[in-house]
């Protein structure tokens, strides 16, 4: 069984919308986009390519499907991420897309989520899920999320989409890798650990 491993570029109160671009998700009158390119440096860039590169399916929800679809196939072909994204089986879920999909070698997840992800995990090595909050938050409650690449950047935004929104699942994680790079910022892989333990801190 393969894995479904999940990016996500943050800030430290854990938004995750529009890291890239200005204009790339305006929901909510979200004013904050490309956030994240001022503080993104050479190194860190290589490793994001480094741990998407093991990706051989990429699964994303309608909006963040729509802003790559705008983007990818007519991006350089000097960008490592643009033959690797172009050229990897892609899957959406969506209930509004119809297809066929304009991005080449898309196709739209119809059905029940847990029985198609399943599926996918059966057929790939790693598939792998970049932004697509919504969806990540499904993934998350069905528990079939075995890894999580956070980014987190030296930077608070006070509104915006979060990661971690209402309607997480109480769950606990366990660190695999944490790694300091230009700026502050973390790059943190973490591992689903099961429920969370309590105690009592008077006892």
């Amino acid at each position: 069984m393969g894995k479904l491993i999940v990016t996500e570029f943050l800030t430290l109160d854990g938004v995750a919308q529009a890291p890239g671009e200005p204009d790339e998700d305006r929901e909510g009158g979200f004013s904050h986009g490309g956030w994240q390119v001022p503080l993104l440096d050479e190194k860190s860039g290589a490793v994001m390519f480094q741990q998407a590169s093991s990706m051989d399916a990429l699964l994303l929800g309608r909006k963040t499907y729509d802003i790559f679809a705008g983007y990818w196939p007519e991006a350089p072909a000097d960008i490592p991420f643009t033959g690797l994204l172009n050229g990897v089986p892609k899957y959406v879920a969506s209930r509004t897309l119809v297809e066929p999909l304009a991005w080449a070698n898309s196709s739209l997840v119809s059905g029940d989520l847990a029985e198609r992800v399943t599926e996918m995990k059966a057929r790939h090595d790693e598939v792998h899920v970049i932004g697509s909050l919504d969806l990540v938050q499904s993934l998350l409650r069905l528990g079939l999320v075995d890894r999580l690449h956070l980014w987190l950047y030296p930077v608070v935004l006070g509104t915006g989409k979060r990661l971690f929104g209402e309607g997480t699942v109480p769950s606990a994680l366990r660190l695999t890798e944490s790694v300091t790079h230009a700026h502050g910022t973390l790059q943190l892989t973490y591992e689903p650990a099961g429920a969370p333990a309590y105690g009592d801190a008077a006892a």
